[in-house]
């Protein structure tokens, strides 16, 4: 499999080659914080190989001290980008930030112990397809 992503303002290019072995929703602090939404939303891979297509120069990379979370981003739009962690062995994607659809589903949520009180029951609210009149 080959998919692209992009950061929000188009300067960072990028093109994953190979399969994704999970896809987690993880509603950690870390990951509420860094995104700030419920959860993040990663897919996982230890056999993709990751290649920057343009803009390498824009992404930033922060490691939280003391932990194991790590967040890479568009220093220009602050779009979440992908990551090489556990010594460059796992390759960490942020779904959000692919160009097209992906065929594999969410494998399952994440530290729901700290799940936002906020993020229980949204499939009962009303919905909208754009922006309400």
């Amino acid at each position: 499999m080959s998919v692209s992503g992009s950061c929000l303002c188009g300067e960072v290019n990028f093109e994953i080659d190979g399969d994704f072995e999970s896809f987690y929703l993880c509603h950690c602090k870390y990951c509420q914080k860094d995104t700030g939404s419920a959860h993040a939303s990663n897919l996982f891979s230890s056999v993709a190989k990751l290649v920057w297509q343009s803009g390498q120069e824009k992404i930033k990379t922060y490691e939280l001290p003391s932990t194991r979370h790590i967040k890479s981003f568009c220093s220009n739009c602050g779009s979440a980008l992908p990551s090489l962690q556990m010594n460059d062995k796992l390759l960490v994607v942020p779904a959000g930030s692919l160009n097209q659809d992906i065929s594999i589903k969410a494998n399952a949520h994440i530290f729901t112990s700290s799940r936002a009180n906020w993020d229980c029951g949204l499939e009962n609210i009303k919905s909208y397809e754009q922006l309400p009149q």
